[in-house]
């Protein structure tokens, strides 16, 4: 079998307009995904250099394919399973910038670079006031880009026209915003002159994103089958599905250079980016957190299995249509393709994802991916959203540790692992609910201030107890008169 490079894989040559920090999987396939169909579509013309942010990184293995690589897409799209497999071929040079810092700087001469795309971890962009040292690499991420940047303006001499697009993908609020930030004091910090502190700011084009895709990566189970289709060893395969949104805050210089939504792609452009974030956070993540006690106490162990379980699908609806949509200021026909295409994902066959994964530290998701919700349903509303209820109860249940007679491996921080502990020492329910609601600490919230919220959420404690989650979960949704839809 044929090794995966440019020797036995034909491909054009096209220049380096984009330089990107991470070589990670999920860059690989998302961002130089919709790069390479941009470049297929004639959209634009660009390879992209890839700068590895830490000392320890994947650059060299990619360097030994030549930068090529198969991205394999698995899913439901309308209904149907999609399988597709198509070799990337947009990485063109490779920069460990800690052993070549030389040849990382030299791109700041290039007249061809315009844009900056990056995925260094949400802990990638902080601020490390110690990062003074720009004779060599610097460490942290923000301080690599203020290297190049400096670099840039000095070779051009501060021409406002030599600024870039700067496209940060890290998973924080305002991203662009916050790096733009960062840089800027941490110029400060270097005590870097006026002149190129406002050309920082004001040549430079920053856009803040939000990114969606779920990326298992390395497909360890059916790499060796993949090759025997494709043809090639690929030792640097990724697996993603099929679903992908990138939405980007409007920026006229970022559009012109890279014009993502105009091939067909899942990209927008917005006017403000937090009501896509709103609705993934609330309908994607919310639905999954609410879903996990709920599902893992009806004895069902997937996310696939538990939106096709009848009684847990039903609820995971009712919540999202019921609860979460009328709390979200988007188009209805947007959000109904949006919540439509979540549930597809969550019935991905190609992905296997466990509940008790997602259950890795419920008690603050709850707290960050439901309450949100919550206080915006009661808003509208004057009154609490039930569902959002039955799953806090399920979750105090799901915290006293036991599935029938299995013990549940909790995993969430210390503290509230010892909360959860002197909770279940209570054996009045109305007592336990009213500890666990009032603990504003917690909630940021007192929860039990808020109508009967005791009193309901002990009432469906009792019943998940003394009768079993699905016998619970029936008669909530028999007296809700929730349906599937």
């Amino acid at each position: 079998m044929k090794e995966l490079n440019r020797t036995n894989y034909k491909t054009g040559e096209r220049p380096i307009k984009i330089m990107q920090f991470g070589e990670g999987n999920f860059l690989r396939a998302f961002v130089d995904w919709i790069i390479q169909n941009l470049n297929d579509s004639g959209v634009i013309n660009s390879d992209v250099a890839v700068v590895q942010p830490m000392p320890m990184g994947r650059v060299k293995d990619l360097e030994n394919q030549d930068g090529l690589y198969t991205v394999c897409l698995e899913g439901i799209d309308k209904g149907e399973k999609v399988q597709n497999k198509r070799v990337i071929d947009v990485l063109r040079d490779f920069i460990n910038p800690f052993e070549q810092y030389d040849k990382y700087l030299s791109y700041a001469e290039s007249e061809e670079l315009e844009i900056v795309v990056s995925n260094t971890t949400e802990a990638g962009i902080a601020l490390d006031p110690s990062d003074t040292d720009f004779t060599v690499c610097p460490r942290s991420f923000p301080g690599k880009l203020l290297a190049l940047l400096k670099a840039r303006y000095e070779h051009f001499n501060g021409d406002m026209n030599k600024g870039l697009a700067v496209i940060p993908c890290e998973l924080i609020d305002h991203n662009g915003d916050e790096l733009k930030k960062i840089l800027k004091e941490l110029a400060e910090i270097n005590k870097l002159d006026g002149g190129f502190i406002n050309w920082l700011t004001e040549a430079n084009h920053f856009t803040s994103t939000l990114v969606d895709r779920i990326v298992p990566g390395y497909p360890r189970d059916n790499a060796k089958e993949i090759c025997e289709e494709t043809g090639y060893n690929d030792n640097n395969i990724v697996k993603g599905e099929i679903f992908h949104l990138w939405v980007l805050e409007k920026e006229p210089f970022v559009q012109e250079k890279l014009p993502a939504d105009k091939s067909g792609l899942n990209v927008i452009f917005a006017d403000d980016i937090t009501p896509y974030k709103q609705r993934k956070v609330k309908i994607l993540n919310g639905s999954h957190t609410s879903m996990v006690p709920v599902a893992y106490l009806c004895g069902i162990d997937t996310v696939r299995e538990a939106v096709t379980d009848e009684d847990v699908g039903t609820f995971v609806q009712g919540l999202v249509n019921n609860e979460i949509k009328p709390t979200i200021n988007l188009p209805k026909d947007e959000m109904d393709a949006f919540a439509g295409s979540v549930i597809e994902r969550f019935m991905n066959p190609f992905i296997r994802h466990e509940l008790m994964s997602i259950a890795l530290n419920s008690t603050t998701k709850f707290k960050t991916r439901l309450l949100p919700t919550y206080n915006d349903y009661r808003k509208i509303y004057g009154k609490s959203p039930k569902h959002i209820l039955f799953s806090l109860a399920s979750l105090i249940v799901f915290y006293r540790g036991k599935r029938g007679e299995e013990q549940i491996d909790l995993n969430d921080s210390p503290e509230y692992l010892e909360f959860w502990k002197e909770v279940w020492t209570l054996n009045d329910y109305c007592e336990i609910a009213k500890k666990v609601l009032s603990r504003s600490d917690i909630w940021e919230q007192d929860l039990s201030a808020d109508g009967d919220n005791v009193n309901i959420v002990s009432e469906y404690i009792g019943r998940i107890v003394e009768d079993g989650e699905r016998n619970a979960l029936r008669k909530f949704l028999a007296e809700n008169n929730v349906i599937n839809k």
